[in-house]
């Protein structure tokens, strides 16, 4: 996500508050939400595929491995 889409973002925030927004001006903020959301979970999936735990009998856990794991995927 680059900062001119946050930086929309933020804009139709206010402008929503201040006047209120059109169907199409509504609909490209949902857009660029789920587009933030999705970057974001990207961003922390990356992080915790990094993250490894030491279990307390000495074994190696990859969180994102665990997690994986987790969620049947």
């Amino acid at each position: 996500m680059n900062e001119a889409a946050i930086a929309r973002i933020n804009e139709l925030y206010h402008k929503s508050k201040a006047e209120g927004l059109t169907e199409a001006e509504k609909q490209e903020q949902a857009l660029l939400r789920r587009e933030y959301i999705a970057a974001i979970r990207m961003n922390i999936r990356s992080q915790l595929d990094q993250i490894d735990i030491v279990e307390k009998d000495g074994t190696i856990v990859n969180l994102g491995e665990k997690y994986d794991r987790q969620k049947g995927n």
